[in-house]
C-alpha cells in the first residue's frame, strides 16, 4: 500500500476493513489455486468447506447456502464424488432426500495441499497470547457473522429483482 494511500485512511477502523478486505481477497485466490490444483472448479473447493463447516446436507441446503442452482449443485457433487471429496446417503427420516456427506478429511492429498498454510498460520498465532487470540476469535466470529447477515440480505434482493 502506499503511503499516500495510507494517508487517505488514517482512521485504523478504515485500514482495518481494507486490509480484511484484502484478506478475503487473498482466501479466494489461494482457494481458486488449491481447487486448480487438485482438478477442480472453486465452487467445488468452496461447497467442500462449506460441507466441513455443516457437517452432512442435502443438495438442497447446499445450493441455498452456495447460491448456486440444483443443477449446478447436482453436476458439482457428481464431481466430488468422483474425486472421493464426497458420497451421497439416503436421509433416514425421508428416503426421497439425498444426503451429502463429507470424506474427504482423511485424502492425504488435501491434508498435504492444506498443511503448509496451517502451520504457517499456527505459527502466526502462536505469537500471540491467549487474551489476544481471545480477542482475535471474537472479531473474526462477529465479522463472519456480519458477512452472513449481509450474504442473507444480497440473496434476498436477488430473489426480489429476478422474480
Amino acid at each position: 500500500m502506499s503511503s499516500e494511500h495510507q494517508e487517505q485512511h488514517a482512521d485504523p477502523r478504515e485500514q482495518l476493513v481494507l486490509l480484511m478486505r484484502g484478506l478475503g481477497t487473498r482466501t479466494v485466490l489461494y482457494q481458486q489455486f488449491v481447487a486448480a490444483s487438485h482438478g477442480l472448479y472453486n465452487n467445488d473447493l468452496k461447497s467442500v468447506d462449506i460441507l466441513r463447516e455443516t457437517g452432512p446436507i442435502t443438495a438442497g441446503e447446499l445450493s441455498k447456502i452456495t447460491g448456486l442452482a440444483t443443477g449446478t449443485i447436482t453436476a458439482l457433487i457428481d464431481r466430488l464424488e468422483k474425486c472421493g471429496y464426497v458420497r451421497r446417503e439416503n436421509d433416514p427420516t425421508d428416503r426421497r432426500r439425498v444426503i451429502i456427506v463429507p470424506v474427504y478429511e482423511h485424502n492425504e492429498e488435501i491434508k498435504n495441499t492444506y498443511s503448509p498454510l496451517h502451520s504457517a498460520m499456527l505459527g502466526l498465532a502462536s505469537q500471540y497470547s491467549a487474551d489476544e487470540l481471545e480477542l482475535i476469535m471474537q472479531f473474526i466470529g462477529k465479522a463472519s457473522k456480519i458477512l452472513e447477515e449481509q450474504i442473507h440480505h444480497l440473496s434476498a434482493s436477488r430473489g426480489k429483482t429476478t422474480s
